[in-house]
């Protein structure tokens, strides 16, 4: 699958401003579990569907259990943080927008602009609007927001198996997500930071 965009420094070696983000990152996780009745650490389908209802989101119970099999991307019958974050992502997409525009359809304007920038930017790559990612795609978005040449080519190949996480040759909405997070270094494991 790939590294991530930058190898991670020991932490002694980190800015200020990846301090900060280390303990944003923390507190949002220590957030997630708090929310959890069992405390730990992922979310299974019963804490979903309860956090649905708290958060007032209508869903059938046959379309919360897709959400949950299709984040749950393990297949270990929990939502870790990072798969949660997809899972927001998701509901974003999929939450109808509201008639009152002064109203966010989450209720948190600015995850929800960042949601926005991570949809806008899957449209881009995927240029035919199929709802996927060809290898073709990308080489075309990646050449069209750069000078062009072969490394970009090689560049947007990379990403493109980084992405194509069951190796299809096509790259789901879904995948983009799961990606991104990684590359992000979102929820992901040491053993993961290794390959």
């Amino acid at each position: 699958m790939g590294g991530s965009l930058g190898k991670k420094e020991s932490s002694k070696n980190y800015s200020s401003e990846s301090k900060l983000d280390a303990k944003m990152v923390d507190a949002m996780r220590q957030r997630a579990t708090q929310g959890n009745e069992d405390s730990n650490g992922a979310i299974d389908p019963e804490e979903l569907k309860h956090c649905f209802h708290k958060l007032q989101v209508d869903f059938t119970e046959d379309e919360i259990s897709e959400i949950f099999k299709a984040c749950d991307i393990d297949e270990n019958m929990a939502i870790k943080f990072n798969e949660f974050v997809v899972l927001l992502c998701l509901v974003y997409l999929l939450k109808k927008p509201t008639t009152t525009p002064a109203k966010s359809r989450l209720g948190l304007p600015e995850l929800e602009s960042t949601f926005q920038t991570l949809v806008d930017a899957f449209v881009f790559l995927d240029k035919n609007k199929d709802g996927h990612v060809s290898k073709s795609e990308m080489v075309e978005a990646i050449n069209e927001s750069t000078s062009g040449g072969r490394s970009s080519g090689r560049i947007a190949m990379r990403r493109f198996e980084e992405m194509d996480w069951d190796k299809n040759g096509m790259v789901t909405f879904k995948e983009f997500l799961f990606a991104f997070t990684r590359w992000l270094g979102i929820g992901g494991t040491e053993e993961d930071e290794e390959e």
